[in-house]
This record gives C-alpha cells, structure tokens and sequence, in this order.
C-alpha cells in the first residue's frame, strides 16, 4: 500500500470514532496493538498519533511549570475543533513521517528540559578543563623607566641660564609616549626578533594552539600577537613608563623585558643627540659661510690699501690736500714776486733767476704730490673715487665683521640649546626574573566566562518567552 491509501484510512479511523477516543493514548495504544497483525502501517500510523500526543503532553506540563516559577498564572487553551484538530495533526507530523522520529523527540525534550546545562554548565566545565589542564603557562616580567634631561641651571651662571632658556624643562608626555610608541613599533618587534628570534619563542609546538603564534603568521599578525603579549602604560603623575612583558619561560620573559629597556635607551638617547648634531651642523655650516665672508671683506679691503699704498686713504687724501693746497698757494705767491721782479730787473738778473727756480722747484714737487694719488697705470685718479671704493670696502667689512659677532654668539647658544636637548632613558625598575606564572588567571577567566554564558543564556531565555508569548 502507498502512503497516500495509509493516510486515507487513518482518516476514516479517525472518523469512526468519538474526539475524546482519537485523543487518549491510552485507546490510542490498544487498537493500534490489534490492528498490528492485520493493518501495520495503519498501526504505526496511530502510534505517531500518541508520540505526538505525549509530547503535547509534556510542552504543556513544561510550559506550567516556567509559568509557576515565573510566578504567572496560566490559562487553559480552549479545545480545538475536529477540524483544527486535524489540521495540527497535519502540521505536526506530515505525511510519511518515519517512525525514527518517535525516539528523536525524547532526545530533543530531554535537551530542552535541560537547556541550562547543555548551553552554561558545559561549555563552562569544558573551559575550566582547558584553563586547568591544556592552557600553558606564560610568566610575566616587568621594568620601569623614566625620560629626563639634565640641569642646565646647574652648567652655568643664572642670567645666561635665563637668556638661553635652560632651567625651563619640556620632558613631559610627549617623550614619554614616545618611549611607549617606539616600544609597540614595528621597529621594536623586528629588533626583538633579530636578537631573540622572538617568532619562534612565541609559536613552541609545546604551547597550546590557542596560545600560541601560527608559524605562518603574516608580519601583521606577528605584530598584533606581540602586542597582546605587551602591556606599557604610563603614569600620569610621574611620568614613569610601566613595561610589562609576556613569555612561555621565566628565563625568556626576562631577557625579552631587559632587551626591550635597551633598545629603548639607545633610541631615546640616540634621537637626543641626531638632534643635537644636526642643530649644530646647521649653525657651524652658517657661521663657516660668514667667515669666509668676512675673510673676502678684509681682503679686499688690505688690496685696495696695498695698491694705492694708503693706509687710511681718508686722513691721508686730507692731508695730501692740505700739502698741495699749500704748494700751489706758494706757487701763487712766488708768480706774483716774479712778475714784480720781472717789472723792476732784466730777465738775467741773478734775484729773478733765483726766484724761476724755486718756482720750478714747486712745480716739480706739486707734480709729485699729485702724482701719488695715480694708479698704476699713471692715470690719475680723483681723491674722492678713492675714498668712495675705500668706504664701500670698508662698510662691507664691518657688516661682515658684525655677523661673524653675531654668529659665534649664535653657535655658543646652539651648544648650550643642543645640551639642553639631550634626553636619557633612566631605570627605575630593572626587569624582573618572575618566579611563577602569572597567566592564566584561572579563577579569573572562569568566573567571567560563567557569567558572560549565564548572561546570554538568560537574554535568549527572554526572547524566546517573548517570541511564544506573542504567538
């Protein structure tokens, strides 16, 4: 027989009898029992019937109870009609169910009935047996360390303490998040693995798979790893910077903790003076600029003096004026005797022949005068072209002069400033050799745990009450 004539005459079993027959197991069970050698697939078919009866049965013994216990009253559903009856029988169980569902749905009653155990006491035993038996052991190590600078106002007197700046310190949170920075960098975890293959430390095949480093782990989650192993933090009030450090072996977490307060020093340190140099450099490289300015200047200056041979061409050209002032004003006198004489005497007479001569005399010497204010090619040159050039000369020199002055005042203050820019990482704390393990927190980890699965579970709970409530 097909399934379909097998339901066709479970309906008209159930039309041939009363409602309250169709649904008491107990009537249910006997006829089923004497139709088994005659019909028996009409007989499975009327023990799916009581399965599924039972289970109605204890949904709503289930349901009585969560109402109790939450303290509400219940209603009872009003009966359903033939039809509807009907109906609930075809939604229940389809046709052609198997009979293998008669021994599914004890097994999911039975879960359901225990839904607490199966979904929080578990899962929380089976963390607790990973945490006491499985998870390894991790030791922690810990340093403390501090950026300060030296004391300028104790280099020198206070005025110029004041005038440089020094005495004011800037060592405050920016150098010391620096140092917490450099620490979680990248740069620290390439070094650390450099010195310590520190990948390898972190992915033992002795270690637990879930606490340990993939082997083929990407450089990214190589870093995020080694960050989860590292906490720094930094304390407000007195700027010490807190390391601490996460290892499978007591000896390691030490070594790793230790080598992380160096590499620190040395790049504290190493910034400090790069920052110093390079201010330095810069102010040496400017003050050489102006020193050769000011050489060029007084150079200059000494071969306009060597080539007109004057040592200062102002008082000096002064003092040729007044001579040659002076010569042509005898000159002068002397021409007006002589026209005098030439008036009164014969050309050959012994007072005039004197006097053409000391004339001439004059002449030759006013030639000389002027003569010195030639160049080298003897062409002549007035004063006042010569003291314009020396002037010039001179001025320059002066300028190059005073910013020579203010560049070394410069470089003294640059060395000062360089000083006051130096930084030391200073330990507080060297790194501990810890004893025992420190992770993982076992009471800890378990208590949140337990309550973080009590609390989804009760958030389920609610919604699926809720979700029933509103059918």
């Amino acid at each position: 027989m097909t399934a379909q004539t097998t339901e066709q005459r479970f309906q008209a079993f159930k039309n041939s009898v009363q409602q309250q027959d169709f649904d008491s197991i107990q009537f249910l069970v006997a006829r089923a029992e004497q139709l088994e050698s005659q019909d028996p697939e009409l007989a499975k078919r009327i023990l799916v019937r009581v399965t599924n009866l039972k289970n109605l049965q204890v949904q709503k013994k289930q349901q009585g109870e969560a109402n109790k216990s939450a303290g509400l009253k219940t209603e009872s559903r009003p009966a359903k009609s033939p039809e509807n009856k009907a109906a609930a029988d075809e939604d229940e169980l389809p046709t052609g169910t198997s009979p293998f569902a008669t021994y599914i749905s004890p097994a999911i009653e039975l879960i359901s009935k225990h839904a607490f155990i199966s979904w929080v006491v578990i899962p929380t035993l089976l963390f607790a047996f990973y945490q006491v038996f499985l998870a390894t052991e991790r030791y922690e190590s810990q340093a403390q360390v501090i950026v300060q600078q030296p004391d300028g106002m104790a280099t020198m007197d206070a005025s110029m303490a004041v005038l440089t700046g020094l005495g004011v310190s800037n060592t405050g949170v920016s150098d010391t998040e620096l140092v917490k920075a450099y620490i979680l960098s990248n740069d620290m975890l390439n070094y650390l693995d450099e010195t310590l293959n520190l990948r390898a430390h972190y992915s033992l095949s002795q270690v637990d798979f879930f606490s340990r480093l993939s082997e083929d782990a990407k450089q990214e989650e190589f870093l995020e790893y080694y960050q989860s192993r590292l906490k720094v933090y930094i304390d407000s009030n007195s700027s010490i910077v807190h390391v601490y450090s996460q290892a499978f072996e007591p000896e390691f977490a030490h070594k790793l903790t230790q080598t992380i307060v160096d590499r620190a020093e040395w790049y504290i340190n190493s910034i400090g003076h790069q920052l110093a140099e390079a201010q330095l450099d810069f102010i040496k490289s400017e003050h050489k600029n102006i020193e050769q300015q000011l050489e060029q200047a007084q150079t200059a200056l000494l071969t306009f003096q060597q080539r007109y041979n004057l040592l200062d061409p102002t008082a000096e050209g002064m003092a040729m004026q007044q001579i040659t002032y002076g010569i042509e004003g005898q000159i002068s006198a002397k021409e007006a005797e002589l026209k005098g004489l030439q008036g009164i005497m014969t050309l050959n007479a012994p007072q005039v022949i004197a006097l053409k001569n000391e004339l001439k005399a004059l002449k030759e010497q006013l030639g000389k005068e002027r003569a010195k204010l030639s160049d080298e090619s003897n062409q002549s040159i007035p004063v006042s072209e010569i003291l314009a050039k020396y002037t010039d000369l001179k001025v320059k020199m002066e300028l190059a002069l005073q910013a020579y002055t203010s560049s070394q005042v410069s470089l003294e203050k640059s060395r000062i400033e360089a000083y006051r820019q130096l930084k030391y990482l200073i330990v507080v704390e060297s790194a501990t050799k810890p004893q025992e393990s420190k992770y993982p927190d076992i009471y800890y980890n378990l208590a949140l745990f337990a309550a973080l699965v009590a609390m989804f579970f009760a958030i389920a709970k609610i919604i699926i009450s809720t979700i029933r409530e509103l059918k």
